[in-house]
């Protein structure tokens, strides 16, 4: 089993695949984890985060965002609150908090972090792993 994080670029494609990019390999994602070869670490504002997209960006109605909360509640990652020193270390460097957050996450799990954030990519590469590189 493969230690990882991935953040809400990825896992928002899970639940829904209208105009994203990179669908395939966080499908290959998704797949490698119901099968049990990946075990995910995330901190706990993705499922903040992607309630937010699925209300404000795709405007779901109350029904479709209680069951989307279902469904995040059922995925079982481990969620880790980040070192607040990491996250500001990762902040200084150009990432919003809530990036440094996964990145910080992902150091404390010597795990790596795959994103579809370009950002991130440029600022941790030495973390993160863009979602495009992931094999299908």
């Amino acid at each position: 089993m493969i230690d990882i994080v991935l953040d809400t670029s990825v896992v928002m494609k899970w639940f829904r695949a209208d105009g994203e990019r990179h669908l395939e390999p966080a499908r290959s994602l998704r797949a490698a984890y119901e099968r049990g070869r990946l075990f995910v670490f995330a901190p706990p504002l993705l499922r903040l985060e992607l309630v937010n997209v699925a209300g404000r960006r795709w405007n779901w109605s109350e029904g479709a965002l209680l069951e989307l909360a279902g469904a995040l509640d059922d995925l079982g990652f481990e969620l880790v609150e980040p070192e607040l020193a990491r996250v500001a270390y990762w902040t200084a460097r150009g990432l919003t908090a809530y990036d440094a957050a996964y990145v910080a996450v992902a150091e404390a799990q010597a795990a790596r972090l795959v994103t579809d954030d370009d950002r991130v990519v440029t600022v941790a590469g030495e973390i993160a792993t863009a979602l495009a590189d992931i094999e299908s």
